[in-house]
């Protein structure tokens, strides 16, 4: 598969087995046996504001086994770099490899190359982890027998405009639709957010595709679910998510997941769903509209009746207006003024990217020769 990095002969140091995995991940119970090595990894560009909150995180974690975090450098135009290296130079178990692509799976795969450990850990630029959250998660992948334990993505804004899009993240208007956003029982899962994963697996998966600029850590989901491993939820597992700071990198971020998203459906067309679609149908339907709307407010093209094209946008508008005023109520008011635009932003340039695609993605699968779906999906 175009992307994949190839597992190198030897590269798992740490072949687990249970036999190698603790008793229980409860931070109150005496260690039994010892616990296995741990490998972070987190790949890194343009994180300046929130790099050190989450090492600061990963190395809090008062894992009882060996644990090391392998940054991956993308070439950040912030002061990402000079930070990573401080940090590093202040804890020898941190270390550095350059990302040049500066593209989240590549920078996957380079930390997983560098890694040392049968358990790697994903951890984000811009994520922290809860406390205890890795020796959960190792209890986790022992009693279970999983190759990915996963929890939820808790998004928590420190601005006005953060707590809208964090609000927006949990709620059924806007993404809260899978368990990693809302929460709910344990047990096997689609996909996850981030994930502990068993290195082996990893390994004879060829690691992250590259090809997925985003969503690659859902298709790798999937490729875990096709080859008859599982895929594991539980809301124990927290990590804290910071939003976007403003409207237009919240447009770029959904744009670019709404086309990705469209590549995994390209590629996988029995991932399909109602959810995928309500987003592209209604964009298409505020777009009709406000042509039709402006054509026969201008007289130029049909007749006038075209004019109750202004219902769709003017209906979305005060839908989104009306959720707002009605599931909002807990948020401060300036963050509660954001929500309408920031719900629409979410919609339409999600909906935007997956009508129009990703020319990224077609040129590689082109350079790939990669044009024709593969068939078949994960076992059930």
């Amino acid at each position: 598969m175009d992307g994949l990095r190839a597992a190198a002969p030897g590269k798992v140091l740490a072949d687990m087995n249970a036999a190698d995995l603790p008793l229980t991940g409860r931070p109150d119970t005496p260690d039994q046996r010892a616990w296995p090595a741990v490998s972070v990894i987190m790949p890194v560009l343009d994180e300046e504001r929130h790099l050190a909150e989450a090492v600061s995180g990963v190395l809090a974690q008062e894992y009882p086994g060996e644990l090391e975090l392998v940054l991956a450098l993308g070439p950040s135009r912030d002061r990402t770099d000079e930070i990573a290296r401080e940090l590093a130079a202040a804890d020898p178990r941190i270390r550095l490899v350059a990302n040049p692509a500066g593209r989240t799976p590549a920078g996957l795969n380079a930390a997983l190359g560098a890694a040392r450990h049968g358990i790697v850990v994903r951890v984000d630029g811009h994520g922290v982890l809860s406390d205890h959250y890795i020796r959960t998660a190792v209890a986790e992948l022992e009693r279970t027998g999983a190759a990915n334990v996963g929890g939820i993505m808790n998004a928590e804004g420190q601005t006005d405009f953060e707590r809208a899009v964090a609000w927006a993240y949990t709620s059924p208007f806007g993404l809260g639709g899978a368990k990693f956003h809302l929460g709910g029982q344990a047990g096997p899962a689609d996909t996850v957010y981030l994930g502990v994963f068993r290195r082996e697996v990893l390994d004879r998966l060829g690691g992250f595709d590259e090809h997925f600029v985003r969503a690659q850590d859902w298709e790798l989901n999937y490729r875990i679910r096709a080859a008859g491993e599982t895929v594991w939820f539980t809301p124990d597992l927290v990590v804290s998510y910071r939003p976007r700071p403003n409207l237009r990198a919240l447009a770029r971020q959904f744009l670019k997941t709404g086309q990705w998203r469209r590549e995994v459906v390209r590629r996988y067309p029995d991932t399909a769903n109602v959810r995928y679609l309500a987003a592209p149908a209604v964009t298409v339907a505020v777009a009709v509209g406000t042509v039709a709307g402006l054509a026969g407010l201008a007289g130029l093209v049909g007749p006038s009746w075209l004019l109750i094209g202004w219902l769709a946008p003017a209906g979305y508008a005060l839908g989104v207006t009306a959720a707002a005023a009605v599931s909002g109520r807990g948020l401060p008011a300036k963050a509660r003024a954001w929500l309408p635009p920031v719900l629409a932003t979410m919609h339409l340039t999600w909906g935007a990217g997956f009508i129009v695609g990703s020319r990224d993605a077609a040129r590689s699968r082109r350079a790939a020769g990669q044009d024709a779906a593969p068939a078949g999906g994960p076992a059930t």
